[in-house]
């Protein structure tokens, strides 16, 4: 997947395309893969990093969706169980069974919740993680022995999946590439293109780090582009009015010592009706989520500190003991498209989760909603869509049963390269070749230079960002740490790049900026602080002068 290859195979002027996609989350990610494995002619383009938004801060599950089966959308959550299950099938390198626990504090939700959850098995028969059962109290605090004893009645266990979702995205664009499809990302589209009659007839994009401008033809254009895709919508018609409005959802990354065990925790009901998770991941535990409107679509969403309140006191009823903002090791928010609401103030718990493909007059297919389990289905019928509109040749999907690259049966889950798949080898190669890069990056976390070299040589990581937020996930794990890696990430990414100082220097910087978002949670005092502190590499991260702190707030 080198990124200069993929910019020249989008060069060729008199290419006509069948299918140009617009955004390069999930949504588009799958988009391309269906379109590429069904013999046709496409380019995905993606304006900053792939995963960049929202598809990258999720509460890494692969699940049905207990609490639309409260609400008793049934057909939602049989075909998100199914595609669960092929999600498994098809990455088993990253997607995993993943056992959770509800601790019951009445008898009545014993009966109530075990009942339910079986129900949820039979729905996913044939694509099922593992069976649901209820556990009596002591098994509880066996399970999660941080758990909160007092009036505990017992236990129901059921399972979901979980994986790593910009791992996900990055291996849907290797899958995409190794299949004819061409992917960029680091390339705004800044129009679309309309022929003679007014019908959508490509796009114009901007190559990000040159400058460069450039027009692709095509038969069909798919908008992808997630919150964003109004601002698609527009370009294809200025009277377009705003379709959907961002939903906020935040994430706290806790120790393991929060959640010792294997289990995760779910809480079907927290004080404003909502579902709350704590799910282990990368040997840290990540809890979450809220569910707030936000009056517009942001790139890098700002947590609200009302948002981590809910988080850390809803979690202190289950966790014993309860953590606190000194906890936190990393905080993320990200935004999930939801309609818009016809009426003010109403809350997004009430908007549809269901993914919806909407074709303007001019021929542009837009597809929104969603979530990441239903990904390879809401690509289907995507470019389903996309070929009866444009009157493509009918092809069928093949995506039921594909291996996504990375493809490797029963990873190692006690080393943290078991998320490359059957690439780790290759990456264990280059520290045969260069020992040098078997050299940790972070001193506190196992992972190497080798992977900042891979990320830039194999995965098109661009920038430092791509790197520790993305292709490493040291960002969202350890917000801190990752601080302190990047002068070290940007002076070998920049050997990669052939860039200079500068780069090095703007580079690091523009991590410091970024990490505010991550880190200022656990920075604020007990008072009604709103602004984060001042993040900054220290010089002795810089220089690599040797120094008892990395970071200085």
């Amino acid at each position: 997947m080198d990124r200069k290859t993929q910019l020249k195979n989008l060069s060729d002027t008199d290419k006509v395309w069948d299918l140009v996609v617009v955004g390069g989350g999930a949504t588009g990610l799958g988009v391309a893969v269906d379109a590429a494995t069904r013999g046709m002619s496409v380019a995905l383009l993606e304006k900053t990093d792939f995963a960049k938004c929202t598809s990258s801060r999720s509460t890494k599950l692969v699940h049905g969706g207990v609490r639309y089966l409260q609400k008793g959308d049934v057909m939602l959550v049989l075909e998100a169980l199914r595609e669960r299950g092929r999600m498994k099938a098809n990455a088993p390198h990253l997607v995993k069974d993943q056992a959770f626990v509800i601790s019951n504090y009445s008898y009545w939700d014993n009966v109530l919740y075990f009942c339910g959850l079986t129900f949820y098995d039979l729905l996913s028969f044939g694509f099922g993680y593992g069976r649901s059962k209820f556990i009596p109290a002591k098994k509880v605090m066996q399970y999660i022995p941080t758990a909160v004893e007092k009036g505990l009645k017992g236990g129901v266990v059921y399972h979901d999946g979980q994986f790593d979702d910009a791992r996900m995205a990055i291996n849907l664009a290797q899958t995409c590439v190794e299949n004819g499809g061409t992917v960029l990302n680091h390339a705004t589209v800044v129009g679309i293109v309309h022929d003679a009659r007014g019908r959508v007839a490509g796009v114009r994009f901007t190559d990000n780090p040159s400058g460069t401008k450039y027009t692709l033809r095509a038969r069909s254009v798919v908008n992808a582009a997630g919150c964003f895709v109004d601002d698609v919508m527009h370009m294809d018609s200025p009277a377009h009015r705003r379709m959907v409005t961002p939903s906020q959802g935040v994430h706290l990354v806790l120790d393991r010592r929060f959640l010792p065990g294997d289990h995760a925790v779910m809480v079907p009901k927290t004080s404003d009706g909502r579902v709350l998770f704590a799910v282990p991941w990368h040997d840290k535990v990540v809890v979450g989520t809220t569910d707030i409107v936000r009056p517009t679509a942001e790139e890098e969403p700002r947590p609200l500190r009302e948002e981590i309140d809910f988080i850390l006191s809803t979690a202190g009823r289950y966790m014993n003991p309860a953590p606190t903002y000194a906890d936190i090791l990393s905080v993320f928010a990200g935004q999930r498209p939801l309609a818009a609401p016809k009426k003010e103030g109403r809350s997004t718990k009430e908007l549809s989760r269901s993914h919806k493909i909407i074709v303007s007059d001019n021929g542009l297919v837009t597809i929104t909603g969603g979530k990441w389990t239903s990904y390879r289905l809401m690509a289907e019928d995507t470019v389903d869509r996309a070929i009866e509109v444009a009157e493509l040749p009918r092809r069928k999907c093949v995506t039921k049963k594909l291996p996504i690259h990375g493809y490797r049966k029963n990873p190692d889950l006690t080393n943290h390269l078991y998320v490359y798949g059957s690439d780790e080898e290759k990456i264990r190669e280059l520290i045969r070749q260069r020992p040098e890069l078997g050299e940790r990056l972070s001193q506190k976390y196992g992972y190497t230079l080798a992977e900042v070299v891979w990320a830039v040589r194999e995965e098109m990581a661009l920038t430092v960002e791509d790197v520790l937020a993305r292709r490493v996930r040291l960002l969202f794990v350890d917000a801190r740490e990752a601080l302190a890696a990047a002068p070290v990430a940007a002076r070998l990414m920049a050997r990669e790049l052939a860039e200079d100082e500068a780069w090095i220097d703007r580079e690091v910087e523009n991590f410091a900026g970024l990490v505010k978002n991550y880190i200022f949670a656990a920075e604020m005092p007990a008072s009604d602080a709103t602004a984060p502190a001042e993040v900054r590499p220290s010089r002795a991260a810089c220089t690599g002068e040797e120094s008892p702190e990395a970071a200085t707030v």
